[in-house]
Order: structure tokens, then C-alpha cells, then sequence
């Protein structure tokens, strides 16, 4: 746990920082998902990685679960899981003569829900109360979930066989979502070369036990926002609303995400107070999941949001 004395922005950017190290022995030459991944675990917020196979999804979730000290718990999702095969179920007990609750694998601080399009929309949605609300109702009951908790979700893109497109109300639920690609040159051949991942990561101890990392995201929520950066959000926001360039722009839940992300990047970064280069860091990994470019653009929706980015005017 972190000193009380000493409990300082800057303190906890050097225990985050840190962890940071640790993970990258791991995932090599992917800096930047690394400290948006961790930044949307210290924001309290859920994170999802969507890419091909085999590119280090799986491998950076327990990675993150194995260095903040996280009870970990791995879904995989296929075509054939059912909700309560995720939620838990009741079972009948003949000596008691009563029904007894068995809890399912989301009872955990880190959820590793992988592959998560591989399951049907309506086992999807077995996840939305637990995402949002930290919590799960089951036969009439509401049961809590741990505290912290985390979801890490991967999904393969839509084109492979066997997957279904998730929802808007399902991707509104993650904070983030990234994309890791392939390794540089140089990474690749760290990875050829050197131990296995997995060798590695059974070998890495916690950083950080569950006070502090409650600790450290109960402090993100003080980090100070000013107006005038208020203001810029509401700006990058209104503009993503503008029909000519998406369906649909961003919801409130999309831009409370991006004031906790910012104050998380912020606190990553030693500082009590959020600058307008903590929103721009952020705004691509928190809003591209959430929006769809109008037909009449030819650009992507990550060339859009980078338009966006320089043309509106901080406050």
C-alpha cells in the first residue's frame, strides 16, 4: 500500500510506472496499448483489444491481471455459451432441500472475456449489468460483484467466420478499445529469440496489491478537471455529433469515459490536473469504437477523429 504520508501524484505515477515496466518484459514493442490499457484499468473503466490471432490479446490480459495483483478468471467465448455458463447458476440440493447458488467465473477482479464476438448477442449480454453496474441478477436476485473489477476483452475482426458484430450497447460498456498489429522488425525478433511469454510472465510477481490499486483509482476521481477544459470536451463531443461525418455521435457514458481516462492519463503522468494533451491521448482509443463514418466519407473513423482533434480550438 502506498504511504500515506507521501500519497502525491507523483508517488503513484512512479508505482504505476512501475507496473508499466513490468508488463512490457512481456508484451514487447507495444508501449502505447500497454499505457492505455492500464490507464483504463486505473480509470475504473473496462478495455477492449480487437485484433487477429496470435498478435499478444490473451498474453497482455494476464499480464495486467498478473502485475496489479488481480484475481484473475479467463471466459472463452464460443457460439454454444450459454449466460449462465458466465453468471452462475442455481442448483437443486437434495440433502438441504433447497437451490444453491454456484457462482459463475465472473465472480473475479480481472475477467478475461476472450474472443468475445464468438458468442451469441443474447450470451453478450450477460455482461452489460455486470459492466456497468458491478453487479449481476440472477432468478430475481442481485448479487455484487468484486471490487475492483475489470473486464479485458478480446474480439477477432468481423470478417473471420464464426463471429457476431457486437453491439452498440455492448461496446458503449468499454472505456477503451485498441488495436496491437503486428510487431516491428525489431520486436519480432526479441520474441524469436528470447524466452517464452509465458515462461516470463509465471515468473513476474505483483506490483501493486488490491489497496493500493483501489487506492490509486479512488484518487483519479479527484484529479481536477477546470472549466475551460470542460469546455474543450464538450466541443471534441458536439462535433462528433455532427451527422455529415457520423451516424451518431457520442453519448454522455462516451464522454464521462473520456473526463476519466483524461484524469488517469493525467495521474500516469505525475500530475494533479488535467491538460488538454491528456483528452487528445485518450479521445482516439475512446471514441473509435463507438462511432460509424457517414456513407459520403471516404476516410476511416480514426482519420476523422485525428481531423477533429486539429480542428477544434482549445479553449
Amino acid at each position: 500500500m502506498l504511504d500515506q504520508t507521501n500519497n502525491s501524484s507523483s508517488d503513484m505515477q512512479q508505482t504505476i510506472q512501475q507496473a508499466i515496466e513490468k508488463i512490457e518484459q512481456i508484451i514487447v514493442g507495444k508501449p502505447q496499448q500497454i499505457r492505455l490499457a492500464v490507464c483504463s484499468l486505473i480509470a475504473s473503466g473496462h478495455c477492449l483489444i480487437e485484433d487477429l490471432p496470435g498478435v499478444g490479446k490473451t498474453t497482455m490480459a494476464h499480464s495486467i491481471a498478473r502485475v496489479f495483483g488481480l484475481g484473475f478468471n479467463r471466459i472463452q467465448f464460443t457460439s454454444d455459451l450459454l449466460p449462465a455458463d458466465i453468471l452462475g447458476v442455481s442448483i437443486f440440493d437434495a440433502q438441504s432441500q433447497s437451490f444453491n447458488f454456484h457462482p459463475g467465473p465472473i465472480f473475479a477482479h480481472c475477467i478475461l472475456a476472450d474472443e468475445l464476438n464468438r458468442a451469441t448477442p443474447k450470451t453478450q449480454s450477460a455482461l452489460l449489468e455486470a459492466m456497468e453496474e458491478h453487479q449481476i441478477t440472477v432468478e430475481g436476485q442481485t448479487r455484487t460483484l468484486k471490487d475492483p473489477f475489470f473486464v479485458i476483452a478480446t474480439q477477432n475482426p468481423l470478417d473471420q467466420s464464426g463471429t457476431f458484430p457486437l453491439p452498440e450497447s455492448q461496446l458503449d460498456r468499454f472505456m477503451m478499445r485498441l488495436n496491437l498489429g503486428y510487431p516491428d522488425a525489431k520486436a519480432e525478433r526479441l520474441l524469436l529469440s528470447g524466452q517464452s511469454r509465458q515462461h516470463i510472465l509465471q515468473n513476474i510477481s505483483p506490483q501493486l496489491n488490491l489497496d493500493t490499486l483501489t487506492e490509486i483509482q479512488q484518487y483519479v476521481e479527484s484529479i481536477h478537471v477546470s472549466e475551460s477544459l470542460l469546455d474543450y470536451v464538450q466541443l471534441l463531443i458536439s462535433a462528433t455529433r455532427d451527422s455529415s461525418l457520423f451516424v451518431y455521435g457520442l453519448s454522455p457514458r462516451a464522454a464521462l469515459s473520456l473526463i476519466k481516462a483524461s484524469r488517469s492519463w493525467a495521474l500516469m503522468h505525475g500530475r494533479n490536473f488535467v491538460e488538454p494533451g491528456d483528452v487528445k491521448a485518450v479521445f482516439s482509443a475512446v471514441s473509435c469504437h463507438r462511432l460509424i463514418a457517414s456513407e459520403q466519407h471516404s476516410k476511416n473513423v480514426s482519420t476523422l477523429l485525428e481531423d477533429l482533434l486539429d480542428q477544434v480550438a482549445i479553449p
